[in-house]
């Protein structure tokens, strides 16, 4: 209980304090994308690298080589935490955003950094307008911005995967980036299993694979790649939470 409230203080503190950066990442996003996404990226992540250690997380990070320098990037992972975009963001080589749903657009202060790193908000429930959606994150990953999508669509602590949602490919495949799968074992474990009510200090894994270009493959290579990706991360989870 003590460290989840040192955790939420100090969050809220740095957040309040750091308001007027916003606007000068807004000023500098409007003027030139990626030089205001890579600014904003550099205080987000000492952020989060300063969050992980108050949260006493130990991360094991497999394959980080497999992330590519200055290539913009689709990561494709499985989601159980909130920790998982915590941890992944300090791990990018590259300012990289994310597409979330569309009610975390307005949570108080976190939305505002989740902007400023170019996150995209998706309507699952309107299909013209997460059509919208996937089509700017192809252009922003044109422009040399990464993303990460959890086709899940929401937070899962059970053993086994939910259905993959597989729209949110096409932003790799039109922007002729490569797609990177992202196995996150044992990250509820530092919160959400403790019902929210303690962080605790955990041990997590996360593994990257080695980047598939999906614009590359014949369309039937393509369209069972896109079949197998559960299978591939599950495979990760199975191995890598029997070390945990």
């Amino acid at each position: 209980m003590i460290r989840l409230i040192i955790c939420y203080i100090w969050a809220v503190i740095v957040m309040v304090f750091s308001i007027p950066r916003h606007l000068y990442y807004k000023h500098l996003i409007k003027k030139d994308p990626m030089n205001g996404w890579r600014t904003a990226t550099k205080a987000v992540n000492r952020f989060f690298k300063d969050l992980l250690f108050i949260a006493g997380t130990k991360v094991t990070v497999i394959g980080q080589e497999n992330i590519p320098e200055n290539t913009a990037c689709l990561f494709v992972g499985n989601h159980r935490s909130w920790f998982d975009v915590i941890i992944l963001q300090t791990l990018a080589k590259n300012p990289i955003g994310y597409i979330s749903k569309k009610e975390f657009a307005h949570t108080p202060l976190l939305s505002m950094y989740m902007r400023d790193i170019g996150t995209l908000y998706i309507d699952r429930e309107n299909p013209r307008e997460a059509l919208k959606t996937i089509k700017e994150g192809g252009e922003r990953m044109k422009k040399g911005l990464s993303l990460s999508l959890f086709p899940e669509g929401t937070r899962n602590h059970k053993d086994t995967l939910l259905p993959f949602k597989e729209g949110g490919y096409k932003m790799a495949e039109k922007s002729k980036s490569p797609i990177i799968l992202v196995a996150n074992s044992g990250t509820d474990d530092i919160w959400e299993k403790n019902k929210h009510f303690a962080v605790k200090k955990r041990h997590v894994i996360i593994e990257f694979m080695e980047p598939v270009y999906p614009s590359e493959l014949p369309v039937h290579e393509r369209k069972a790649f896109y079949a197998d990706i559960p299978n591939r991360i599950n495979e990760k989870l199975q191995k890598n939470n029997k070390n945990l």
